[in-house]
């Protein structure tokens, strides 16, 4: 009985954690977005609730288009694998989670991380339309030199890009989400955490503040943000593989980004620091405040960067790998 119980309060515990950690996720993009670029532009700016709460619902009531796809079903069920994933990893690095050790290791959040990239591969290349109209259409222009040549679809631009940040744009991500092994001699989050809270947090170690360098790095790339966003970049592929998106998918896409914004900065939060979220303590506003600088960070520099082409992304990336690489033999030594 008293086994009983004690795992409902667990599950309670999870949901209600999960629950107001999703509620402040809607905000994150809101407040980037308010404080960070329209302050840095001088200008007011959308309402916090605007990009977070108020755009998601919107989109609810918009008219759904049917995109040419060669797999439909797939193809609309992405953005909601997308949320399911980072779901997942939000469970995976509460307390609660921890009794299970094949959902609370490094290896199960990285395969997650690597899920939620692939479906932009997906979104890509299982989209054979653009605004709703049938590509591809024949070269028509009078003097062509190749005639009815078929065109290649914007969306397999961002399929493309996408496997290319796959192989090695998020590659310094990894690398840092696995320096605390270093410390701690384990892969597992629980002995990650207990390590920093028996000898002080991983980011205040010379290995630890390079990793955390690279983890922001990571994290930028993760999130499709400037400088680090070709997959989407406006002044080409507009909106990538989120182009064809409309109504409720749309909607999940919104919703998604704040939640995946939070995640990751609650799983910084448990490696660097030790603190894992949980809502009945009062460490929960680390894990908040932890968010937030890296919600601000991100802002500030996003409202600087342009997007990097590859003459500017490949040395960034080969330089943030050589710090990872770094912050891992510095651990080991």
């Amino acid at each position: 009985m008293f086994e009983t119980t004690t795992v409902i309060n667990s599950i309670l515990a999870v949901i209600i954690t999960v629950v107001v950690c999703f509620l402040i996720s809607t905000l994150l993009p809101g407040i980037e977005r308010k404080y960070v670029h329209a302050r840095i532009q001088q200008r007011i700016g959308p309402p916090v609730t605007s990009p977070g709460i108020m755009a998601p619902i919107k989109f609810l009531f918009k008219e759904n288009i049917k995109p040419s796809s060669p797999v439909p079903g797939l193809y609309k069920a992405l953005p909601i694998i997308c949320f399911l994933v980072v779901l997942s990893m939000m469970i995976a690095v509460t307390p609660y989670a921890y009794a299970i050790p094949a959902l609370s290791s490094l290896v199960a959040i990285v395969g997650f991380l690597k899920v939620e990239e692939i479906c932009y591969v997906l979104m890509g290349s299982l989209s054979k339309s653009i605004m709703s109209v049938r590509m591809p259409f024949p070269d028509r222009v009078k003097g062509a030199a190749h005639l009815n040549t078929t065109l290649s679809f914007i969306e397999d631009i961002s399929a493309k890009r996408s496997l290319r940040m796959i192989t090695y744009g998020s590659f310094p991500l990894y690398l840092a989400l696995f320096a605390p092994v270093t410390a701690a001699r384990s892969i597992f989050l629980n002995d990650i955490v207990t390590y920093q809270q028996a000898n002080g947090p991983f980011l205040f170690t010379v290995a630890g503040g390079i990793a955390a360098v690279v983890f922001f790095i990571g994290y930028m790339i993760i999130l499709n943000e400037y400088p680090f966003s070709i997959i989407k970049a406006k002044c080409d592929v507009i909106e990538g593989p989120y182009m064809e998106y409309a109504s409720k998918y749309r909607s999940i896409v919104f919703i998604t980004r704040g939640f995946l914004m939070f995640t990751m900065g609650v799983l910084f939060s448990v490696l660097f620091i030790g603190v894992p979220p949980n809502i009945f303590s009062p460490t929960i506003l680390i894990n908040i405040a932890v968010v937030l600088v890296f919600v601000l960070m991100m802002g500030i520099f996003s409202a600087f960067t342009p997007v990097f082409t590859n003459r500017q992304l490949l040395p960034t990336i080969l330089g943030a790998t050589l710090l990872g690489i770094l912050s891992i033999v510095l651990g080991l030594l």
